[in-house]
């Protein structure tokens, strides 16, 4: 409360005091006039008194009352002027510390040019510092390459021809190791298992040309087969798409088609006619029909035939006839259909061997070439071709996956997968399962000495064993003993990107040192 306040209620409350008092005096003194006029002086004097003595206690109450108010002003007074004086220590302590922190900062900034003076010039001195090193440097290769005779690039070259043997030697030997482990681990379990898979199997190998021969009775005949005006062999070529050859050879007419069951087709129907005798483009027709409706029940046969010597159940009827189709077909001389029951059966046992699915390994190495029932008819492998096929007929995906990895044109990524591709490489590869024109061996032993004989320091090399090995004779002096290992991976790469061949190719490089002297 303000102190003027406070005195003002003071005041009001003495003065109210003596209202009251002398209120009370006029009505006592009013009273004892009407009770006692006789009494009236001794009122007076006991009213003056009374009046005496409230005007001494109104002053008493004023006087204690401004004394209170006096306290209470000094007492505030004293307070105020101890928080001011406290916030004015504050101030000036956080004026102090401003101050302090200035020049803190003052100071810091002085050291930071300082600093960055020194820094400059330590630049400065490092920049001439370095430009003395290069031109030392300099002077130090001018003094090098004058002392042993080679340029920058050559010394360079000639560190990275260093660093290039050693690491060579690294991977020749890290190579070796891994082979030498790979061998020992597999190779032994390998050869048991495929030696005997090979043993159990007795497939037939039948070799087929593009060709047949029809026999005539007669050289007569010919003519009766070529008709007037050559209508008889241009009808029959026309409906079986086969060129029939007639020429020089007695009493044989040649049938020459890439495809077999064209061919089939032809000879049987020629045959018919032959026996009939009556050759018109009319009944070379009917014959030709007969004869196509004669070779899809064969090859119906041969499919159903087939499924069950590999004894596999529950195969699609379109895939059973795609099989029969095989059997018209060749690769290499080998009659696919004949190959395909072969795989089916090294694939079964080598599966028996170690524990696989017999029935699934079976399966997959009876389909692996169906697409090469197709191929003269879609464009497209036989790889592609099979597996769009499988697809079709809503075959077993180990199966599907096994047609497409049979070649190595995707990764094997099952047992089935690999033991197909171990069985058919198996087939391909044994002795006389396969044949091959002339013309085509005699270039595949070209082109694969030739690519033996690309490489730098091969001296000469030959194709041995009907193109199945290839020994290369290096130079010495130019490949060194870590050098061969690379050398024949090198080799193998190449051969397998550039060449097509059945089975495998082995790749055997020497090397061989001489010391000549001669005696005089």
């Amino acid at each position: 409360m303000d102190p003027l306040q406070l005195i003002l209620i003071i005041v009001g409350v003495v003065v109210f005091g003596i209202i009251c008092g002398v209120v009370a005096f006029f009505l006592g003194t009013n009273y004892r006039r009407k009770v006692a006029e006789a009494e009236f002086g001794s009122a007076e004097e006991e009213a003056r008194r009374i009046m005496n003595e409230a005007i001494k206690t109104a002053e008493g109450i004023k006087k204690e009352s401004l004394v209170e108010a006096k306290d209470e002003i000094y007492k505030m007074r004293s307070e105020a002027e101890k928080e001011v004086k406290e916030r004015r220590s504050e101030v000036q302590r956080q004026e102090r510390r401003i101050n302090q922190k200035e020049e803190s900062l003052d100071r810091k900034m002085d050291n930071l040019e300082k600093k960055d003076d020194q820094l400059q010039r330590k630049l400065k001195d490092a920049e001439k510092k370095l430009k003395e090193a290069q031109d030392i440097k300099d002077e130090q290769f001018t003094m090098l390459e004058k002392i042993s005779g080679f340029t920058a690039d050559q010394a360079k070259e000639h560190l990275l021809d260093i660093l290039d043997e050693e690491l060579t030697h690294e991977k020749a030997v890290k190579i070796q190791n891994y082979d030498m482990q790979l061998k020992d681990e597999a190779e032994q379990k390998a050869r048991e298992m495929i030696s005997l898979a090979i043993q159990r199997c007795a497939a037939e190998h039948v070799s087929e040309a593009t060709v047949s021969v029809v026999p005539l009775p007669t050289d007569e005949m010919k003519g009766r087969i070529i008709g007037r005006e050559g209508r008889n062999i241009r009808a029959l070529e026309t409906l079986t798409g086969v060129d029939l050859i007639i020429d020089d050879t007695p009493e044989a007419i040649t049938l020459s088609s890439f495809d077999p069951v064209r061919r089939e087709i032809a000879r049987l129907a020629l045959e018919k006619l032959i026996i009939d005798g009556r050759i018109h483009p009319a009944r070379i027709e009917e014959m030709v029909e007969k004869s196509r409706r004669e070779v899809e029940l064969k090859i119906k046969q041969a499919g159903e035939r087939a499924v069950i010597e590999a004894g596999i159940h529950g195969m699609h009827h379109e895939l059973v006839k795609l099989l029969g189709r095989m059997r018209y077909r060749t690769s290499y001389g080998q009659n696919v259909l004949d190959h395909s029951l072969e795989v089916s059966f090294i694939a079964g046992m080598l599966a028996a061997e170690i524990g696989a699915d017999v029935n699934l390994a079976k399966r997959a190495g009876l389909l692996h070439d169906i697409g090469k029932s197709l191929n003269h008819e879609i464009d497209g492998s036989h790889v592609e071709i099979g597996v769009d096929v499988c697809k079709k007929y809503k075959e077993n995906q180990e199966v599907i996956h096994a047609v497409a990895a049979h070649h190595g044109d995707i990764e094997a990524k099952t047992v089935v997968a690999c033991l197909v591709q171990a069985a058919d490489a198996i087939s391909a590869a044994r002795p006389g399962a396969r044949r091959e024109n002339l013309e085509n061996y005699i270039k595949r032993l070209e082109k694969l000495e030739g690519i033996a004989n690309a490489f730098n320091g091969v001296e000469k090399c030959f194709a041995i064993q009907a193109g199945r090995e290839i020994r290369i004779m290096v130079k010495p002096e130019i490949v060194n003993d870590d050098q061969m290992v690379l050398t024949a991976r090198e080799i193998v790469k190449r051969i397998e990107e550039e060449l097509e061949y059945p089975g495998q190719i082995k790749v055997h490089v020497i090397r061989e040192n001489r010391a000549i002297e001669y005696a005089k």
